[in-house]
């Protein structure tokens, strides 16, 4: 049986060997919010509607917000896949 500490070591590894990136949407005067959250959805399979709607009213009011936390692989993707929709998005380490 897998004790805490030994899922605590378990999530360091798994930190060092892929460490988390954030994925984050940049607000535009461009795109439409119907398109943002469509976009996000479409992007970032783990999304759901609601969070993506929190997502773009959040970068619309700040001017940014972070769309998801994984792996830069992932991370690179899901930017990519935004780009492709129109929207500025960018990576940076967590």
């Amino acid at each position: 049986m897998a004790t805490e500490t030994d899922t605590s070591q378990e999530q360091k590894t798994k930190r060092q060997i892929l460490p988390p990136w954030r994925v984050m949407l940049h607000n535009d005067d461009v795109n439409d919010m119907l398109h943002v959250v469509q976009a996000l959805v479409r992007s970032v399979p783990s999304l759901t509607t609601k969070r993506a709607t929190e997502v773009m009213i959040e970068a619309h009011l700040h001017g940014v917000a972070q769309v998801v936390v994984c792996p830069k692989e992932h991370a690179e993707m899901y930017r990519e896949r935004l780009e492709q929709h129109g929207l500025t998005s960018t990576i940076e380490a967590v």
